[in-house]
């Protein structure tokens, strides 16, 4: 590391009287931003951040008052695409500056570091040579980095890399034209898809979506994002790029190219501004081409806690008592994409301790948890959940996550394991939790195992939160307000903790950047907790049907999804809508 100049280092005290004089840092905290500063050949600012005496907005709060600049945060702040159109892309990267307003002539810019004498005399050439005012202003890098990537737009980055590749087709017209007719089919140039396809998992990445599908319509191709758990269309590009843009995600998956008939599954891994991204692919032939679906899962953000999935209360305790027993099946329902597998990442999480084997059986392996033996099953070889299960009982487990019960094979190897001392998780396609019994009971397996062997069943579905950045409360209809006193008056009052059910609130997102005008930003879950009682074991054992079941467990104070989503809708969390969208019977 290059040494400081005497005028920097002056410069730099004084910076670092500052924040003493103005009570950001103690005398005896500075003697240790010094000791991080020598020990780690850090700069000043880097030392305070890395030992978390100053989060990054504050500590460019206190460096904009110390060079007198205005302070900008440009996260949540729109940005005018007339200033950004003045400067190009690249030489905002480079200078880390951005304008962010424009009155006429004068242009508000805002930069990352204002002793950058190379991004000033780049703004006072623009200021001569446009006759613009500069008002300059300081940001944050993070701040810097959201601004950089809302000024990207998305279609303009592929409407570039599309006309270098018309340009191209225009110059190699004739030669290509003869290879077609060999080929059969129009083929891109390589260098511009691969930065549609970059461009397109970026944008994904950026609007925090779960999937990405790439579906070939008859006259062009349209991409999509699942965000939130709901389907949004993102970006209409022509037909013809379509071949190369499945064949570079193929590359990426290690697929094979020239099949395409068959379905083909694969994986494959990226760091995205600094993330560590995992992709799932999917490959299926269609009436029009192939469809292409990439699952995004974000390693870096690791697995959450039960109590942010969104589990509290009496349902938690019980949950937790459930899975701290030493054997026993647990169970956890749910339709396809209800967050079931994180759930039980959740627990393998909690349980995952030096003195225990952990073997897990998968269809794919989503997360990866240290420490965890995790396998994925492969029917094409045979590998399935009966077979994997057999063999996993081979390796000395004390707790077995199997993904899911599919069959009556797989149902019966995981009642055995929980009955022969192993603690056994898994999941199960019904609609409710009560609603296990029957299927299992359907599956073959015997009510006198059955009530040997479970523990407990919680079913969950997924519901979108409301945008913290523009939560507002809305009124509540008499007719919405009476449902819900009915529907919770019941409740134990260990859920009902916290509740005024009296002077009921309810609250919507109005829409902002943040949410992407949506009102929602992020998804919890909604729950219901059954533990295998002695009265619901005896239930079982006589065979009673599914309604007496569910009875029976209200009346020992089973929450329903229905009841934990109407919670949560009053807490402000979720609003009715959601609640009524994946509860509807």
């Amino acid at each position: 590391m290059a040494t400081a100049s005497p005028r920097t280092q002056e410069k730099r005290k004084t910076f670092e009287q500052f924040l003493v004089d103005e009570h950001h840092l103690t005398a005896k905290q500075l003697s240790s931003v010094h000791l991080e500063e020598a020990k780690n050949k850090q700069s000043l600012e880097t030392a305070i951040l890395g030992l978390k005496l100053m989060d990054e907005e504050r500590l460019t709060r206190a460096q904009a008052a110390f060079f007198h600049l205005p302070y900008a945060d440009l996260r949540n702040q729109s940005l005018s695409k007339e200033a950004l159109k003045i400067i190009s892309q690249e030489t905002l990267e480079n200078y880390k500056i951005i304008p962010f307003a424009k009155e006429g002539n004068l242009l508000r810019v805002a930069l990352t570091n204002p002793s950058d004498l190379q991004a000033l005399e780049a703004l006072e050439f623009l200021a001569q040579q446009n006759k613009y005012r500069i008002e300059l202003y300081l940001t944050s890098k993070k701040s810097f980095e959201e601004a950089i990537r809302k000024s990207r737009n998305m279609s303009a980055e592929v409407g570039e890399a599309l006309a270098v590749i018309q340009e191209k087709e225009k110059k190699q017209e004739a030669p290509k034209k003869a290879q077609e007719k060999e080929l059969g089919k129009k083929t891109a140039p390589e260098a511009p898809i691969t930065k549609i396809v970059d461009v397109i998992i970026r944008h994904a990445i950026e609007s925090r979506a779960s999937d990405i599908h790439i579906e070939p319509q008859e006259n062009d191709l349209r991409i999509r994002y699942r965000i939130d758990g709901v389907l949004q269309s993102s970006l209409v590009v022509p037909k013809v790029v379509h071949p190369a843009i499945v064949s570079r995600i193929k590359i990426l998956s290690n697929l094979k190219i020239d099949e395409q008939r068959l379905p083909q599954d694969g994986r494959f891994h990226m760091d995205v501004d600094g993330r560590s991204i995992d992709f799932r692919v999917s490959t299926l032939p269609n009436v029009n081409g192939e469809k292409v679906v990439m699952r995004i899962l974000d390693k870096s953000g690791g697995v959450p806690t039960l109590e942010e999935l969104g589990l509290n209360g009496m349902k938690l305790a019980r949950f937790k008592e459930s899975i701290s027993k030493p054997h026993g099946m647990l169970l956890v329902t749910g339709p396809t994409g209800s967050g079931k597998s994180t759930t039980l990442y959740a627990v393998l999480n909690i349980l995952n301790k030096i003195g225990v084997n952990i073997v897990t059986l998968e269809d794919p392996v989503e997360y990866f948890i240290g420490g965890v033996n995790q396998s994925q099953i492969n029917p094409d070889i045979g590998l399935t959940f009966a077979s994997g299960l057999r063999s996993i009982l081979r390796q000395d487990p004390n707790i077995i996550m199997v993904g899911e019960i599919r069959d009556r094979e797989t149902a019966e190897l995981a009642v055995h394991s929980s009955l022969t001392g192993h603690l056994v998780f898994s999941t199960l396609h019904t609609n409710d939790a009560v609603g296990a019994i029957p299927r299992l009971v359907d599956m073959g397996i015997e009510n006198f195992l059955l009530t040997a062997s479970l523990n407990l069943v919680m079913a969950q579905r997924l519901v979108r939160k409301i945008c913290s950045g523009c939560r507002k409360e809305t009124p509540v209809p008499d007719e919405m307000r009476d449902m819900i006193k009915s529907e919770l008056k019941d409740i134990p009052a260990d859920e009902a903790k916290g509740l005024d059910l009296k002077n009921i609130k309810m609250y919507a997102g109005k829409g902002c950047r943040l949410c992407g005008n949506s009102g929602y930003a992020g998804r919890i879950a909604i729950f219901e907790v059954l533990p295998v009682s002695e009265k619901i074991k005896n239930s079982i054992l006589n065979s009673d049907s599914y309604s007496k079941l569910q009875e029976l467990a209200q009346s020992e104070g089973m929450i329903a999804m229905k009841q934990d989503g109407l919670i949560k809708v009053i807490k402000g969390v979720t609003t009715i809508e959601e609640v009524a969208r994946v509860t509807k019977e």
